[in-house]
């Protein structure tokens, strides 16, 4: 059950019974004798869209990981809708509603569109309808027969996210999903992210791309060297543009 939050003040706005989908409290990642995060602690609510914005390096694919319980030494606690799940396998994670979308897309390039978007087992209740990822994602729709190999990085991508949203996952954990893809399927993927906001999904979004993420987002959280070390609200955005300067410039 989650969390019910009477009263919360989100961007500015009084929200009264506002839902808590994910809290992190002190999480520390360890990958062998490396020292990833230290000490993260971030609050979610269900149907707010923020970012991991930060560096390469500062710890915002670390983040993803740990809250999908692919990273092996954490300690610390992820609670995912009421649940505690710091020792919780990805397999049981997943079963909670949540969808990782790595990097790396992870499509089976060797099938087809709509064979991808088959294989995925459902993992909680109200997965999208192929036909209804055709109608979010018409260029999948063009291209239900062909191969992944034949798809651009765009289409793939899409498909990658059109495959978590079939699984029922209503918590998103999307990571550096517009790197090295067009403007016209950038755009695409923000009214696709807009979209699912209204329907009510938590996105937790790792972008390197600002322009891109800064108008759909609700709170940006700045990473730096494996700590939380900012929250901007969407109508802070002004006044704090000297911390975005100071941690995402090159």
């Amino acid at each position: 059950m989650s969390t019910l939050i009477e009263n919360h003040d989100i961007g500015g706005q009084h929200v009264s019974e506002h839902i808590e989908e994910l809290r992190i409290q002190d999480l520390h990642a360890f990958y062998g004798e490396s020292h990833a995060l230290h000490g993260i602690d971030l609050t979610v609510y269900q149907g707010e869209l923020v970012t991991l914005l930060g560096r390469n390096g500062s710890g915002r694919t670390t983040t993803l990981r740990s809250i999908m319980g692919l990273v092996g030494h954490r300690t610390g606690s992820i609670m995912l809708k009421g649940e505690e799940v710091i020792h919780a396998t990805p397999h049981s994670i997943a079963h909670l509603g949540v969808g990782y979308c790595p990097e790396e897309r992870g499509i089976f390039s060797r099938l087809s569109v709509e064979e991808n978007l088959m294989l995925p087992p459902r993992v909680a209740a109200g997965g999208m309808s192929v036909e209804e990822l055709y109608e979010m994602f018409p260029n999948l729709a063009e291209r239900r027969k062909s191969q992944g190999t034949r798809l651009s990085g765009g289409e793939q991508q899409m498909l990658a996210m059109a495959r978590i949203l079939r699984t029922g996952a209503n918590i998103l954990l999307l990571d550096e999903i517009t790197e090295g893809l067009a403007p016209v399927i950038v755009d695409k993927l923000g009214e696709v992210l807009i979209e699912l906001k209204t329907r009510g999904y938590t996105v937790v979004l790792v972008e390197q791309n600002f322009v891109f993420a800064a108008p759909l987002a609700d709170r940006h959280f700045v990473m730096d060297h494996g700590k939380i070390v900012a929250c901007i609200e969407q109508d802070e955005l002004e006044s704090k543009q000297h911390i975005f300067d100071e941690y995402l410039s090159v």
